[in-house]
């Protein structure tokens, strides 16, 4: 089995209305559970916003760090997913049941596991 990071991309907007976002973490958790029946879910986090974030870059014979992500940035990444699944397929079966329930784009991309 592959590991693979399924990326809730989040828009750079308010969060929505208590109901709307009750609803969508009731139907997150939904997701998370059936993921741990399968054996597939690893871990699950969601982020700071991104103001809080430092970026870390090495410069020639330095390295700055800078406040946040890049400025043109209209959307962040909030959360992660990490699951173990046979094939890139399955993966984006979990990612779009993610989606569904997020009701957000979800990135899938296969993780180096030095396991």
């Amino acid at each position: 089995m592959s590991r693979y990071l399924l990326a809730v991309y989040q828009p750079d907007a308010p969060a929505p209305p208590p109901a709307a976002l009750d609803r969508i973490m009731r139907d997150v958790r939904t997701v998370q559970d059936e993921m741990k029946k399968a054996g597939a879910w690893v871990m699950t986090a969601g982020l700071h916003p991104p103001g809080r974030a430092k970026v870390v870059r090495s410069k020639a014979e330095d390295v700055l760090v800078t406040d946040g992500p890049f400025a043109e940035t209209t959307e962040h990444i909030g959360g992660f997913t990490i699951v173990e699944a046979a094939d890139v397929s399955a993966a984006v079966a979990w990612a779009r049941k993610l989606a569904k329930a997020t009701t957000l784009p979800i990135e899938v991309r296969p993780v180096h596991d030095e396991r």
